[in-house]
């Protein structure tokens, strides 16, 4: 337990058997009380090596995309009663060194969600960012911020932590469909704050692997349409 809470941290993963394993190994187990990797259909070894490092696998069984992966993780963090579930991308890019950061406000009672933010970071590295991630992960806060009327410095990171009381409140919906692929991370922060739930940020690392060791799964165009369209449909009250 960390701080009498217990703490699941979860990663969703597709082919990062060159990755994921550095993911679970420095993830802090005197602050963790369970290390989960949830497989969306890699046909590498991501699995079984996650699970030589300590992990548990949580397996899709096909590619059903990151929102339904991450979906299942928060289903399986509120079923075995879980205080807080910490996600990490299964790629390395976060530090999960860091994981305490990202509890304490929630420890401290003073959030129930809290966002890892890059831009808050002092003397930030990203290492080799592609230049049109630079940009849009600039232009979604903004955007993000005049749909949730809250000024935000981060909103496509997915390194953040979550208390069970957003993941149970019935009038945040994550079964929804159209929230399979990238759509769920900021749709689950939007409504987290139109729902009156408190909220905070915090600086972390985010620092991208070199283009060889691939950076993304996120296509320009297809990606990015998607983790806006929770900002259209949910900021013009089209979908709850």
């Amino acid at each position: 337990m960390y701080r009498g809470l217990r703490i699941l941290a979860m990663a969703p993963c597709l082919n990062e058997e060159k990755k994921i394993v550095e993911v679970v190994r420095r993830t802090p187990r005197d602050v963790v009380d369970e290390m989960l990797v949830i497989d969306d259909g890699s046909t590498d070894r991501s699995a079984e090596v996650a699970k030589a490092a300590g992990a548990n696998i949580l397996d899709m069984g096909a590619v059903v995309g990151v929102g339904a992966a991450l979906r299942a993780g928060f289903k399986y963090a509120v079923e075995k009663g879980y205080d807080v579930a910490v996600v990490m991308a299964g790629n390395n890019k976060d530090s999960p060194e860091e994981i305490p950061v990202l509890l304490e406000p929630i420890a401290s009672d003073r959030a129930d969600f809290v966002q890892g933010s890059r831009f808050l970071k002092r003397d930030a590295n990203f290492g080799p960012m592609p230049i049109y991630r630079k940009v849009a992960t600039r232009v979604h806060p903004l955007l993000f911020s005049l749909a949730a009327r809250r000024w935000v410095t981060e909103s496509t990171n997915g390194f953040r932590a979550v208390h069970r009381r957003v993941l149970t409140d019935t009038r945040i919906d994550l079964n929804q469909r159209w929230l399979d692929e990238y759509e769920l991370e900021p749709y689950l922060y939007l409504r987290t704050i139109q729902c009156g739930f408190r909220t905070a940020e915090v600086p972390v690392t985010k620092i991208y692997p070199p283009k060889k060791l691939g950076q993304t799964k996120m296509k320009p165009i297809t990606g990015w349409w998607s983790i806006l369209r929770p900002l259209v449909y949910v900021g013009l009250g089209l979908k709850k």
